[in-house]
């Protein structure tokens, strides 16, 4: 398995799981054919999803875990207690080199607890951050922080601009991604007092970061900048924001066409036009949130999704490993770093 590139799976994370994770893996294997896997689990339930002489069968290896992470587990109670469950068992793969990242649609607090317990940060980061991408205008963008840290300072958000760029390149493919402060305002006065600090040292710093200045809300979806960066309080609010009006223009839809004989006459025409739009917006399409900042590849899926959004967080995983995301990471970090200590030097 060594000649391949290998994930870990924590296939008893999710509300759908073990068998939404081992139908997303084999969905993976349809796109990635070398992909190969260690699947963490109970290994009788395992062994019964897993047809015997299947692709998937011939590129995995499943180990047991006995133990299972609770959705509603505090992430202390697990980190104390979870040593023998799937989600650690999963992580400690990553750290020993048997597996080349994670992929868990488990508890998040719980998942980001024992990542970094078990992994540590970067050197240079202090903060790890989640990131994931949505569907603009123009295309997709990354947005980070996504819940991980309540409250940031000016060094904080300047680490995950430069995580949040790199990110960019190696997921969205894009050669020069731009970058944006989520902030209440576009000009240089508005927000508080860390975010237009951080405007200013991103402004001046020597890496080769596209920065564009502030952006407000309706930028997201507009797609003004590929990477928006903001605190965790304010991103989580964003994401669950943008997931709840996705549902509610659906069901305003939904009553739309079911309004008279006409409309219904209308839905049954459009049809095309709405497969587009629902294939658009779909969730499970921007499946895959990445715990930036550790010292190895940790993939948060939706818990709540089902195969086809579990091979798109295993799509994520393969391009992180691919793209060397770590250590683009070190070095740009390393640079950053360097930077603010020959400022320092030059203003004693």
């Amino acid at each position: 398995m060594t000649a391949h590139l290998t994930l870990s799976l924590d296939a008893m994370g999710g509300d759908k799981a073990p068998e939404m994770v081992i139908r997303g893996a084999e969905l993976a294997l349809e796109r990635f054919p070398d992909l190969r896997f260690l699947i963490f689990g109970r290994d009788e339930e395992l062994n019964a999803l897993i047809v015997p002489g299947s692709k998937l069968a011939n590129a995995a290896e499943i180990r047991h875990a006995p133990d299972v992470v609770g959705s509603d587990a505090k992430a202390a109670v697990a980190l104390r207690g979870g040593r023998a469950s799937s989600m650690r068992l999963a992580i400690d793969s990553v750290r020993s080199g048997d597996a080349s990242g994670v992929v868990s649609a488990g508890n998040t607090g719980a998942l980001m607890a024992m990542a970094k317990f078990v992994l540590h940060t970067l050197p240079g980061i202090d903060r790890p951050a989640i990131a994931s991408f949505f569907p603009t205008q123009r295309g997709e963008s990354v947005m980070l922080d996504l819940g991980a840290n309540i409250e940031c300072d000016a060094e904080n958000l300047v680490q995950f601009a430069v995580m949040g760029d790199i990110f960019a390149r190696a997921v969205l493919g894009l050669e020069r991604p731009t970058i944006g402060l989520l902030n209440v305002g576009v000009e240089g006065q508005k927000g508080h007092e860390h975010i237009r600090r951080a405007a200013a040292m991103l402004r001046e710093s020597q890496t080769p970061l596209d920065f564009r200045g502030f952006v407000e809300g309706d930028d997201i979806g507009a797609g003004t900048v590929d990477v928006i960066v903001t605190d965790g309080f304010t991103g989580n609010v964003a994401l669950k924001t943008a997931e709840g009006t996705a549902k509610l223009i659906g069901l305003f839809l939904r009553e739309s066409f079911k309004s008279s004989l006409l409309s219904r006459i209308g839905y049954l025409l459009s049809q095309p036009a709405i497969r587009r739009l629902r294939s658009r917006v779909d969730p499970r399409r921007y499946n895959g949130a990445m715990f930036l900042g550790l010292n190895g590849i940790v993939v948060k899926s939706h818990g709540g999704t089902d195969a086809f959004g579990f091979a798109n967080a295993i799509g994520v995983a393969v391009d992180l490993c691919r793209q060397g995301f770590i250590e683009r990471i070190k070095g740009e970090i390393q640079k950053l770093t360097l930077e603010a200590e020959n400022q320092k030097a030059a203003a004693i």
